[in-house]
């Protein structure tokens, strides 16, 4: 400022000059040395900028600092001297096709909520209608319920948690989507409806009476080939069917995943981790159980690193053994490493020359579990093999068999906890429910195979700490 009081704009364009150039000074010794990461271009490097003001004092004179030319101040030159640069916006990331398809899905399944479809009849329930039985069984996405509807009728009630997480939604969605547009099919599980909410997944199924799994225990040894001849053709059925109505592998085949109600009806459920096929083959790797999983999945041919429904086959055949024998045929094994070895390495699983077994049982069993998937059969091939065309039309009692093996076990097991001086006198308690109570007890307390990668229900586990009824409706449907 001069003596008379006017401002030295000279003066202030060099200190503002100044200051700007040691403005740019300090921001040099304090950027970051490029560490390892080589030279970069100056795009990149103008890309990576932050963002920065510059001042333009080129034409700073007085004459054109204040005025224009018509003798008014120029605001508008003014502002244009000072500018601002700012980073690009960021793009917001799209949906990919896959979990628009998955969002689409679930809308659609969001619709038909609420509809229970049985025997020709459609209602509009409501979860309140339902009266919990108790829980029968547990897996890794959820639980089962034995439900009755105020019709009177008695179903499973699969209750599944949505977490937002998209694998799982894939799994939900996957299995409604092939229990509901299996309907017409008598070797898959029948699906009643569903209720779908922002905070859970309800699949309402037929009642089975139990899974082989646990009929194996209780027998606690072989099971009659003629049994496993119906078992047979009802699983080879429904893979086919999977297979060739909807494009689908099963991917968990396992005992427990294979029912039977007192009708003596053998039927295939669980397909939360089945998958799509791509030009008859499968993608995904990490599904299913491990115990059951056959050599090409867990060792994939370089050359030919899908798999198809043969993989399925496997599984069936491993099953058989286990079921025909009574013993799982890894059973010695003390980690999943040592078991995926010996699948590997080792001959594979068969039946035994010392039992009665026909020899198209055993021939059938050998063909499922051929190493080399190249020479193992596909589902065609296993329906025309002479063990499942004997059984397809053979005339055996399962619903007979069936009573005597549960009316047998529950004999057993009440002859074992009164006669055992070890457990107490539990008969002569007070408590008239003490007896079943202590049963019941023992059956969830007995140790269950899961070793699984997928979502496969174990119906003879239930979880620590969890209750025996569903979550309240209050707190569910909203």
């Amino acid at each position: 400022m001069t003596m008379n009081g006017s401002v030295d704009l000279n003066a202030l364009e060099k200190r503002m000059k100044q200051l700007e150039l040691n403005f740019q000074q300090q921001n040099a010794r304090k950027k970051p040395t490029n560490l390892g990461m080589g030279n970069m271009s100056n795009s990149q490097q103008t890309s990576s900028a932050r963002p920065h003001m510059s001042l333009n004092f080129s034409n700073s004179s007085p004459a054109s600092l204040m005025k224009s030319s018509s003798g008014a101040v120029d605001t508008a030159a003014r502002k244009k001297q000072i500018s601002f640069a700012l980073p690009a916006s960021i793009p917001q990331p799209e949906k990919t096709q896959e979990s628009e398809k998955i969002d689409a899905r679930l809308q659609e399944v969001i619709r038909q909520t609420g509809k229970l479809r049985i025997d020709s009849m459609i209602y509009e329930a409501k979860v309140e209608q339902f009266e919990n039985l108790g829980q029968i069984g547990s897996g890794t996405c959820g639980q089962v319920y034995k439900m009755r509807y105020i019709t009177g009728h008695v179903m499973a009630v699969k209750q599944m948690h949505r977490s937002g997480n998209r694998e799982e939604n894939k799994r939900i969605l996957m299995d409604l989507d092939i229990v509901q547009k299996s309907h017409d099919c008598p070797n898959i599980v029948k699906c009643y409806g569903t209720f779908v909410t922002e905070v859970n997944v309800w699949i309402c199924m037929e009642l089975m009476e139990t899974c082989f799994d646990k009929l194996k225990k209780k027998i606690n040894g072989p099971m009659p080939e003629n049994i496993l001849g119906k078992l047979t053709v009802s699983v080879v059925k429904a893979l086919h069917y999977l297979k060739e109505k909807h494009g689908v592998i099963h991917r968990d085949v396992k005992p427990s995943n294979i029912l039977v109600n007192k009708l003596g009806d053998v039927k295939l459920c669980d397909f939360g981790i089945s998958g799509r096929l791509v030009d008859s083959q499968a993608k995904t790797r990490a599904a299913g159980c491990t115990a059951y999983m056959a050599p090409e999945r867990i060792s994939p041919d370089p050359s030919h690193p899908n798999y198809d429904i043969r993989a399925d086959v496997w599984s069936l055949g491993i099953s058989l053994v286990e079921l025909a024998t009574g013993v799982f045929p890894y059973h010695n094994c003390k980690t999943d490493f040592e078991m995926l070895t010996k699948i590997l390495e080792e001959a594979p699983p068969e039946l035994p020359n010392d039992q009665n077994f026909s020899i198209g049982f055993k021939r059938f069993v050998s063909f499922c579990c051929t190493k080399d998937y190249r020479y193992r059969p596909k589902y065609r091939d296993l329906l025309e093999h002479e063990f499942v065309r004997r059984h397809e039309h053979s005339m055996v009692d399962i619903p007979a068999w069936l009573r005597k093996v549960l009316i047998t076990q529950t004999k057993a097991a009440s002859l074992d906890r009164c006669g055992n001086p070890m457990q107490g006198n539990i008969a002569s308690s007070n408590d008239p429910f003490a007896f079943a109570a202590e049963i019941t007890k023992a059956q969830f307390a007995k140790h269950t195979r899961t070793r699984s990668l997928g979502t496969g229900f174990e119906f003879t586990k239930i979880p620590p700490n969890q209750t025996n009824k569903p979550t309240s409706s209050k707190s569910i449907f909203r």
